[in-house]
């Protein structure tokens, strides 16, 4: 009995490390007959495990989602994985998960052996989370919107903009974009006739939802980049596209998405779309990077920086 346990959780570590094996293979790898691995399959039905099987040359054995979760098999750094994300999810910026989150973290911490376990404490008692300042939005509406925007269907939702005003919205959904404080939706507007970028902490979805659609390709074929150029420079009074005299991995390290729109130049120089609420905050701002810039618009923009560059010189002489 001990050694048909042993060789079945074997048997299930090989079917979740690739999608497909032959019978062959599996038998090979565990030392032991096609009919003993097809024994074996069974007992792994039985137990919930959804194992599909095809016959003839090509056939062979699948992994399939089921009904039920059955128990799953991590190795070390997965299994690290798995707990480092639910430590982080527990302070993060969706509604209701933070519980959640705890208890499944505390089921998985029960089952690690001890050398995981201490990693993975010495990690949570070292890490101080500074996420989940801004707005936070239900874990069902975002599972609703991925749903929709999943099986291609028109999303009905009410939403609130940043003024305070209601409308109720009809839309093709397109993608969900975390900037690192925000969830953003990605969609064509049906009476806008245009994409639009809403904020997720202010959709409330109706039921049911449209009818289905042919998706979209998202303007500049990069959904991220679109929502990104958005919500961070054009959400501003004042933008402003500069010239950094630094290499793009370099900045990347230094800003927020929040921040604004990297784009890479050459291997020297990068262009930041960003935004301020006032021209002076801009020029606070770019000087605080410490890098070389050149502003290539506004306008206005260069002025100040001029009048700020006699004024910071008449001051040192």
């Amino acid at each position: 009995m001990l050694e048909t346990s042993v060789r079945l959780l074997r048997l299930l570590s090989l079917l979740q490390a690739r999608p497909d094996w032959s019978g062959a293979e599996l038998a090979d790898r565990l030392d032991v007959t096609t009919r003993t691995v097809r024994n074996d399959i069974e007992r792994l039905r039985i137990l919930g495990y959804q194992v599909q099987s095809t016959t003839g040359t090509a056939g062979g054995y699948r992994l399939g989602a089921g009904a039920a979760l059955p128990p799953l098999l991590l190795d070390d750094e997965e299994a690290i994985a798995v707990a480092v994300s639910l430590h982080a999810a527990a302070g993060g910026t969706v509604t209701g998960i933070e519980e959640t989150s705890l208890r499944a973290l505390v089921k998985l911490q029960q089952m690690l052996p001890s050398r995981l376990r201490h990693r993975i404490e010495a990690v949570g008692a070292a890490t101080v989370s500074v996420a989940g300042r801004g707005p936070t939005v239900s874990a069902e509406t975002l599972a609703t919107i991925a749903a929709a925007i999943r099986d291609h269907e028109q999303l009905r939702f009410d939403y609130s903009g940043h003024d305070g005003t209601a409308s109720e919205r009809a839309a093709e959904p397109h993608r969900l974009v975390y900037t690192g404080r925000r969830w953003y939706l990605l969609a064509w507007d049906n009476d806008r006739r245009d994409w639009r970028t809403f904020r997720a902490d202010r959709i409330r979805p109706r039921t049911p939802n449209g009818p289905r659609f042919t998706p979209r390709r998202p303007p500049g074929g990069d959904a991220a980049v679109h929502v990104m150029r958005g919500v961070g420079s054009k959400a501003w009074k004042h933008q402003a596209r500069v010239r950094l005299h630094a290499p793009v991995e370099t900045l990347a390290e230094r800003l927020t998405p929040a921040a604004g729109l990297l784009q890479s130049v050459d291997e020297h120089s990068c262009v930041l779309e960003t935004g301020g609420d006032s021209l002076h905050e801009l020029a606070a701002f770019l000087g605080s990077l410490d890098v070389a810039f050149t502003v290539i618009e506004p306008p206005a923009l260069r002025d100040l920086l001029r009048a700020l560059a006699d004024r910071y010189g008449a001051a040192t002489r």
